[in-house]
């Protein structure tokens, strides 16, 4: 029967992109490790922060990266402006006599762009990437760089730790997600390299770095231009990035609308290259992002064809019963979120809803060419003490 065929093969990709993807890559990642060989070396570092109108924020992060347990001649830290229009620029400039150099772009281009920028005018032999709101552990940058010592290694990505003292739903959801998460990319790295990175915390060394086009998301094309070279991007858990969740489901839903259409559109610019041979990496790229992404239409066929069947037999009928009780906790979760109330378990449900609504939204504005390259700060910065 068609129906069922539809059903059966909507949930089994539903399960393996959520469930059996994750459970395969930590097998093989015990079967087929590969070592990353590391040495504690202190190589020029330049960490390029990239900013917009952050004047609330900026001086903390400088004061928390200028803390760095690094040495003081090694380390270069630059600031790459993209227009800001409050006094973002004057405060990095105060910061001079300490060797913080400032970049403004004067033509509003987006983060990528300004990145670009402020590479060329970098001199490290590791160049650093992070956020305006991003708190580094004092020995981040000691941690990350020891992986360099991997010929085979192009790009480090440190580990992000998400703090929720609101404790929103959308918060709470958010870290429950990125925990998972988590867990993928560390059993990718052992595999062989990370698919992408998080762009709060992350390394590249200087003779790998490209010049990136400016609609495109630097924190996912890295891992794929690294991978074009024959080289490896890893995961080091004990560079610790630390940063505050959304407090509002509307600023984490635009963050991934925006964050998976320039995804989308790196994925359908890289894809021809990618597709050179059959490899690890592109069979992550497909579990991990490309099925992930179209899993709001297997969820839309899956309820669909299982509507259908519930009078065909009893587990059909537990099952739609079970699909309807999760989209509407999604439901009732978002409603009490957005009413300033405590969701507690609902926040699994939710959370997992408006990410693949966003998906949804995102494809709308990928096909329609929508690309947004600029962006605005939305989340508030983690106080964290460098004594």
């Amino acid at each position: 029967m068609a129906v069922e065929v539809i059903f059966i093969t909507s949930f089994a990709m539903l399960a393996y992109t959520f469930v059996g993807y994750s459970a395969l890559v930590y097998a093989l990642s015990l079967f087929f490790s590969r070592l990353v060989r590391t040495a504690n070396f202190t190589p020029r570092v330049s960490v390029i922060i990239t900013a917009r109108n952050e004047d609330q924020h900026i001086a903390a992060k400088i004061e928390n990266t200028l803390a760095l347990d690094y040495p003081k001649d090694k380390l270069e830290v630059i600031v790459a402006s993209d227009c800001s229009t409050d006094r973002t620029d004057d405060i990095v400039r105060s910061f001079a006599t300490r060797g913080v150099v400032l970049h403004r772009q004067w033509v509003r281009l987006g983060k990528t762009a300004a990145q670009n920028e402020a590479v060329r005018l970098s001199s490290g032999d590791i160049l650093v990437f992070s956020d305006a709101t991003t708190r580094l552990n004092p020995n981040a940058i000691k941690r990350i760089v020891r992986s360099f010592a991997d010929p085979d290694v192009g790009c480090v990505a440190g580990q992000l730790i998400y703090a929720n003292p609101a404790a929103s739903g959308v918060g709470s959801g958010c870290r429950s997600y990125w925990n998972w998460e988590k867990q993928i990319r560390h059993s990718e790295s052992r595999l062989g390299s990370l698919i992408g990175v998080s762009g709060c915390l992350y390394a590249v060394k200087r003779s790998c770095h490209r010049r990136l086009t400016s609609d495109m998301i630097d924190d996912f094309v890295v891992a794929s231009e690294i991978h074009l070279q024959g080289l490896r991007t890893v995961y080091d858990p004990d560079a610790l990035a630390f940063e505050h969740t959304n407090r509002q489901s509307t600023q984490e839903f635009r963050m991934r609308v925006r964050v998976i259409e320039q995804t989308m559109s790196a994925i359908y610019r890289y894809w021809p290259l990618l597709c050179t041979k059959h490899d690890v990496f592109r069979f992550q790229l497909v579990s991990h992002k490309l099925l992930r992404y179209a899993a709001p239409v297997f969820f839309v066929s899956a309820y669909i064809s299982n509507l259908l069947l519930v009078n065909q037999a009893e587990l059909y009928r537990g099952i739609f019963v079970a699909m309807s009780v999760f989209y509407l906790s999604a439901f009732v979760g978002w409603t009490m979120d957005r009413l300033g109330c405590r969701i507690g378990p609902l926040t699994i449900p939710y959370y997992f809803v408006l990410a693949n609504v966003a998906s949804i939204v995102a494809f709308v504005k990928f096909v329609r060419g929508d690309s947004c390259v600029t962006w605005e700060p939305v989340r508030e910065p983690l106080e964290l003490s460098t004594s």
